[in-house]
């Protein structure tokens, strides 16, 4: 009998938790692991505002492959997913290499949600991979620099965030502490900079306590950041933004953060989806199909009273571990076990030494929040790469 193949697509936290846990689980000659990815790092997304905003660099918010990944049990393969042929159990890269597999994961993250607005995808930024956000924090310092050039063209320095979500309010926060910097460094008045947050629902932080949306707001407003709330972004150009109010904003960068939906490479392949995500089973197989999974921005899931879960790290991270346990449960011929979402509580930084957090029924605020978020940090870290990585990873 041929040792089964297992093909990993996507080093997200789904993709790279089912990897380290076949990697620990399986011996060497149980089974062929290959895990494809774009680039040869994996990056924390939930830092990813930092190195946008400039508060941090982009390597700090990456952790190369080489350092966690044993190549003795798993095969790195460099590349680009193009396509996945479910009928023949084989997935082509941009390369034209063509891999097979017994066994595939699908794990390749998200694209941002423009929902149909015009000029969003053209001329919007958006914080969704290192490249995306070292381009953020270059262009935001060019920007500066332009100013200081041509003093009345303040659509320089003002700055619109679509999005009061996790990652907008998160960025926000970052943007809130880097800017004074910018502005000494510049010699730029600080009450020329404006940073407006729009939300299209009724409320920053959806779904969030009131009492912690109302701190985050206070938090934000006095680094500056006006808010502008139930109010839809209607058009983006290469000027700024037009709302459903009708007010226009003049600004040369707009940064979209409302939003993600599945990879589109899943819906192509022909799997059942709902913007871009699959409806997984408990198993988190995909409709009709026993052998291939689905972890992360790519899987749906819903909670006993109907509703989906978003798609957060924290979720990903227990798919990831869930599904590698299983497959070398399947290989192995033993039983598997389903899949349910273990919340762990939430937690959301609003810059240096702050935050907001509810873990269970506990609130938290300020610099609690932000230990917290620091403790939340190390255990990922360490669950990944061990005390050196949290060591060296960690901002104290």
């Amino acid at each position: 009998m041929s040792t089964p193949k297992i093909l990993i697509l996507g080093a997200g936290y789904g993709g790279l938790l089912t990897t380290l846990q076949l990697q620990k689980k399986l011996n060497y000659n149980e089974a062929e692991v290959t895990l494809v990815n774009k680039h040869n790092y994996h990056y924390i997304t939930t830092w990813l505002h930092e190195p946008a905003a400039g508060t941090a660099s982009a390597d700090h918010a990456r952790v190369d492959l080489d350092r966690i990944i044993n190549k003795d049990k798993v095969n790195f393969v460099k590349g680009t997913v193009q396509s996945i042929q479910s009928e023949e159990q084989t997935v082509t890269l941009e390369s034209g290499e063509v891999l097979s597999y017994d066994y595939l994961v699908i794990g390749l993250g998200s694209e941002p949600e423009t929902f149909g607005i015009e000029g969003l995808k053209e001329h919007a930024f958006s914080i969704r991979s290192i490249n995306a956000v070292r381009n953020i924090r270059e262009h935001i310092q060019y920007m500066f620099s332009k100013f200081k050039q041509e003093p009345d063209r303040t659509d320089y320095v003002t700055f619109v965030v679509g999005g009061a979500g996790f990652t907008g309010i998160e960025f926000c926060g970052e943007l809130g502490d880097r800017l004074p910097e910018l502005c000494e460094e510049f010699d730029v008045d600080p009450s020329q900079v404006k940073v407006y947050c729009i939300e299209a629902a009724p409320t920053a932080l959806p779904g969030f306590d009131p009492e912690l949306v109302s701190y985050a707001m206070d938090v934000l407003g006095k680094k500056g950041i006006e808010f502008k709330i139930a109010t839809p972004i209607k058009q983006c150009t290469p000027d700024g933004v037009l709302l459903a109010s009708g007010e226009e904003i003049k600004s040369k960068t707009v940064v979209w953060a409302a939003g993600v939906r599945g990879n589109s490479i899943v819906e192509k392949a022909g799997f059942e989806v709902m913007r871009g995500r699959v409806k997984v089973d408990e198993y988190l197989r995909a409709p009709g199909h026993e052998n291939v999974f689905v972890v992360g921005d790519c899987a749906l899931i819903f909670n006993e009273e109907g509703r989906p879960y978003p798609p957060t790290a924290q979720i990903a991270v227990q798919e990831g571990e869930t599904l590698g346990e299983n497959l070398a449960a399947m290989i192995r011929g033993e039983l598997t076990q389903k899949f349910t979402p273990h919340l762990q509580g939430t937690l959301a930084s609003l810059g240096k030494g702050e935050g907001i957090g509810q873990v269970g029924s506990k609130k938290l605020f300020g610099s609690t929040a932000a230990m917290m978020k620091k403790a939340s940090d190390l255990r990922y870290l360490y669950k990944i790469g061990g005390v050196g990585l949290a060591l060296k990873k960690v901002k104290l």
